[in-house]
């Protein structure tokens, strides 16, 4: 045929692969193979074709992998403002531009520090060929690179912004600018690396697509409940308990434990619902998008089908659960039902954040139940958290620690065979109510998820507890109770935004203003020293006292906490000429 009558079958190849074999618009896969193997040879030509196009295949395959990569990164980035805009709505209007700038600064520095060493840390190695056969700590090669990979790196580095943008609500009204910059680097650039290394790396000690996976089935978190959500979670907790509630929040001014906690709501719950519902949006690039990391599974389209399905369905039960328990709760308290909003968004965010760990492998059934259980373990650790007097603005912690923890554990308990088997390729140890079913007992996969709950919790513990206790030594973590009771955007931005003091008097700004000229011309403010510990003036000192230093009865300058109060005010009008009202405040 190719001898007598080439030309139909000429036109068929050039009409279905013309410039897919070179990439040149005026080449095609069948003349190519007829000049380098000549036209007598039949064999060797339909060989040629069906290799040239087999690679044209995998090379577009590969084109569009990262395409979606990216657009799915671009989702997940596009949660930094979901992010922001839940912050700023949660704080008073004195706080926004300050809020907002860290939200900023997130991306920004995380961008830095993931391209100069936290990418290398977390998958350096990983294009090698005998990356799965060995187990690392962390990844020792491509160093200020993106890799083999950029749609790769880009993909994984909105994962590392995610992390630590988690820590931002939390710290809200009260943390000074230097120490964010400093953990959000160390954060973003070694110690989410070095989880994300443990469990998604081919050469992880936890990982499940390595050669020798942990315990015969290695960890299961297919888009990162316990990498992201828990360590983000974690070290928002070790962080608010060095620096402290804000001021007047759990303790009043003679650092004296009040007897109901005073409320602190949020300028914006427009905001507040706004950052929630893009969040949502984003997290359909977040769990959905990591099916494209699956190796060589041609089932990816499916597996982001399953996970998407799940990611609905457990937000909306997180949401719908804590809205109503809550409801209930208050009715049978009080005697009148409240639909309280804040209870839907964050039991949203909870589901979401729960199911993140195993959307590609529950039955919709199982994600409903883990969106259900989110959403309780929302409230309750939430009102935990105001009962042992732990101050987080915008409940982060309950939000993504505790979920994320239940994320990995629900994974152990809920994956599904069938989805496994789709997934992976093989069911060895599914979720331990399956094991149930098939008539014994495999806690193999939920003994990976407890491993790495644990080492998550010990390597946040050991690096970031000390770091946050050491900022606080150098006086870099905390503002002073002056910047604190104008807002950190008087004193670190100039001015509130829109003109709006927000319960904040003039004579107060003006106060705050003397303090700083005075401190200048007297020279003692040099650069950052003002806001060291071991540099503390006069004025703060007098502040801090009426304060409490902690709030809760210790004073930095080591007077009694029951001080007469208006001998203080009498201190302050007059060597501080600072307004009587503003002390008595």
């Amino acid at each position: 045929f190719l001898r007598f009558s080439p030309y139909p079958f000429l036109t068929l190849f050039q009409f279905r692969t013309k410039g897919t074999m070179s990439g040149s618009g005026d080449s095609n896969i069948f003349m190519d193979c007829v000049q380098q193997n000549g036209d007598s040879n039949t064999t060797l030509i339909l060989q040629c074709v069906s290799d040239a196009y087999q690679s044209s295949q995998e090379r577009n395959s590969a084109n569009l992998n990262s395409f979606f990569m990216v657009v799915c990164g671009a989702m997940i980035f596009f949660m930094q403002t979901g992010f922001a805009m839940l912050c700023a709505g949660s704080v008073r209007l004195k706080n926004v531009q300050n809020t907002m700038l860290k939200n900023l600064l997130d991306a920004c520095g995380a961008a830095l520090a993931f391209f100069l060493v936290g990418y290398a840390f977390a998958f350096g190695g990983d294009d090698e060929e005998d990356s799965s056969s060995r187990k690392t700590f962390l990844g020792t090669t491509d160093f200020a690179s993106v890799g083999s990979s950029s749609a790769l790196w880009f993909f994984q580095y909105t994962f590392s912004a995610t992390s630590v943008t988690i820590v931002a609500g939390t710290l809200a009204e009260r943390c000074q600018m230097a120490a964010y910059l400093c953990y959000s680097v160390v954060l973003a650039g070694i110690i989410y690396p070095v989880v994300a290394h443990s469990v998604w790396s081919h050469s992880g000690f936890l990982s499940r697509t390595n050669d020798d996976p942990f315990m015969g089935s290695g960890v299961i978190d297919f888009a990162g409940s316990g990498v992201v959500h828990l360590t983000g979670g974690l070290i928002a907790l070790y962080a608010t308990l060095i620096l402290g509630p804000r001021r007047g929040r759990f303790y009043d001014a003679q650092g004296e434990p009040l007897e109901t906690p005073k409320p602190f709501p949020g300028h914006s719950v427009a905001l507040q619902l706004l950052g929630t519902m893009v969040l949502w949006f984003g997290w359909f690039g977040f769990n959905p998008g990591s099916a494209l990391l699956l190796p060589g599974n041609d089932t990816f389209g499916q597996v982001a089908a399953n996970a998407a399905v799940s990611t609905a369905l457990s937000g909306a039960t997180g949401g719908i659960s804590a809205l109503f328990t809550n409801l209930w709760i208050e009715e049978r308290k009080t005697g009148e039902a409240k639909f309280v909003i804040g209870m839907a968004m964050n039991g949203a965010l909870s589901g979401l954040v729960a199911i993140t760990a195993g959307c590609a492998f529950m039955e919709p059934g199982m994600a409903i139940v883990t969106g259900c259980v989110a959403g309780w373990l929302y409230m309750w650790s939430s009102s935990f958290l105001v009962r042992v007097k732990i101050d987080d603005a915008v409940d982060a912690i309950p939000v993504h620690m505790v979920n994320g923890a239940w994320g990995l554990l629900s994974t152990g308990f809920f994956a599904s065979p069938r989805k496994l088997e789709l997934a992976y390729g093989n069911a060895d140890h599914p979720g331990l109510f399956y094991s149930f079913k098939n008539g014994g007992v495999d806690a193999a996969l939920l003994l990976n998820q407890v491993s790495a709950l644990l080492f998550i919790v010990g390597w946040t513990l050991f690096t970031m507890l000390p770091f946050f206790i050491w900022l606080n030594y150098r006086g870099w973590l905390r503002a002073d109770s002056l910047e604190e009771l104008v807002g950190l955007d008087v004193s670190y931005h100039g001015g509130i935004s829109g003109g709006s003091k927000d319960g904040v008097k003039k004579e107060y700004v003006e106060a705050y203003n003397r303090h700083k000229n005075s401190i200048r011309r007297r020279g003692n403010h040099s650069g950052s020293s003002s806001r060291q510990t071991s540099n503390i003036s006069s004025t703060e000192k007098l502040w801090r006292s009426s304060w409490g230093a902690s709030e809760c009865g210790t004073h930095v300058d080591g007077s009694d906490p029951g001080r007469d109060q208006d001998a203080v005010m009498e201190e302050g009008v007059k060597e501080h000429d600072l307004p009587r009202d503003a002390i008595a405040k």
